[in-house]
């Protein structure tokens, strides 16, 4: 399973052999690259990379933005895999200038309830699109270099590599086809990319492409029973928010769960609406789960505090769901004080808005990643040279109850 926390040396690293930002900006797909960028991806070195060897044959993501039918994505070819420590030690190597990564510790939460199968480990992330970083979310704190997609990029990937997720659920994914899915197929994972209907990250200059939902799961350890892409409604209106809801069955315990991932609408003044999309997402699920019989875990960006009305939809849903955040409280009962942080030209924006919610008679949570603290986040808030996002990852890790008949 995952380390203990991050436990990472911002300097003293020796560049790896093979060079991973010339194998993200593969050039025998992409000869249109600008002289100028192809000498900043290799800035690294010249040696031949099998990374950059296999990533060759992808796709890059001018090809997917162009032709709407890769957003399917199709498995990838046989490509060579790729060693997690070799990868983590090319990020770190990338990321050797900028300031030492904090140390996150799992605070363990079980209770007297065995298990006698590896547990799920399940990440939360809404990492931030490149584009609205750079383009259109205004963090007047954040310094333009540390938004550079050259290092953040390694930031991102770093932190993954680091809790070794089994299955990952992201939000804000625009880099999904020259960056995660071509990487994370390759450490065995199988991704799904579902993008919103109307990205805003298109009205950004030099974009990549819309901005969506991704979903990964370790193949090794999941087999995929059914998928479906949802595009939530909201009073009968489609809307711009999509959710993944993928059945799995565990290869080691037999056992099916659903796994959801979703990013709901933002803004103050739309809680209506999310409460709306709410109980689409949730009817979505019920039909899915075959009336709470299949155990659920739905992550996701929610855009909204305990207090709105679709928190309560899901507290209070018959898929019989509790938040596990809850859990790190003292009473158990209250959510973290903050899931993302940033400083807007409107001012300073503390919130609660990430969540994962799950099947509370089904799945017992065994330890969940602590959260930053203020003084690790640093006055200048989120995103910054240390986090590479302006939402903070949530990590959990989840064992089935020993009985598979009993009430979900």
């Amino acid at each position: 399973m995952g380390s203990p926390g991050l436990q990472f040396v911002g300097s003293g690293l020796k560049p790896s052999r093979s060079n991973l930002l010339c194998s993200l900006f593969p050039l025998s797909v992409s000869p249109d690259l600008p002289g100028a960028c192809i000498k900043a991806a290799c800035s690294m070195g010249t040696g031949t990379s099998r990374l950059y060897s296999a990533l060759a044959k992808t796709l890059n993501s001018s090809a997917a933005s162009q032709h709407p039918e890769y957003l399917v994505s199709p498995d990838p070819e046989h490509l060579e895999p790729i060693d997690p420590k070799e990868l983590l030690e090319e990020c770190r190597a990338v990321l050797h200038t900028r300031p030492p990564r904090f140390q996150r510790d799992f605070v363990d939460l079980r209770t007297d309830c065995p298990s006698t199968h590896p547990p799920i480990r399940v990440m939360q992330w809404n990492i931030l699109a490149q584009a609205l970083g750079e383009g259109k979310d205004n963090f007047v704190q954040c310094p333009v270099e540390a938004l550079k997609w050259e290092e953040r990029k390694c930031l991102i990937l770093e932190e993954i590599l680091a809790y070794q997720p089994d299955i990952l659920c992201l939000q804000e994914v625009d880099h999904y086809f020259d960056t995660f899915q071509p990487l994370l197929s390759r450490l065995g994972y199988q991704g799904t990319f579902f993008p919103k209907p109307w990205s805003p990250c298109l009205d950004v200059e030099h974009n990549n492409g819309p901005d969506g939902c991704a979903l990964f799961f370790l193949q090794n350890r999941f087999k995929l029973v059914n998928s479906a892409n949802i595009r939530l409604t909201a009073m009968t209106l489609k809307t711009n928010q999509v959710a993944i809801a993928q059945t799995l069955e565990c290869k080691e315990s037999g056992r099916q769960f659903c796994i959801a991932v979703t990013h709901l609408k933002a803004r103050t003044g739309w809680e209506r609406f999310r409460s709306a999309q709410g109980c689409d997402l949730l009817q979505n699920l019920q039909n899915i789960t075959q009336g709470a019989k299949i155990p659920l875990i739905v992550c996701g960006d929610f855009n909204a505090e305990p207090t709105e009305e679709v928190y309560k939809h899901f507290a209070s849903s018959s898929l019989n769901l509790n938040s596990a955040y809850k859990l790190l409280s003292a009473d158990g009962q209250s959510e973290p004080p903050y899931t993302t942080w940033k400083i807007r030209t409107s001012g300073e924006c503390r919130h609660t808005l990430d969540y994962i919610w799950y099947s509370k008679h089904a799945l017992n949570v065994r330890s969940a990643l602590d959260l930053l603290t203020e003084e690790q986040i640093g006055p200048n808030r989120l995103p910054s040279f240390n986090y590479p996002s302006d939402h903070l990852s949530l990590v959990c890790d989840f064992s089935f109850t020993e009985e598979p008949d009993g009430l979900l």
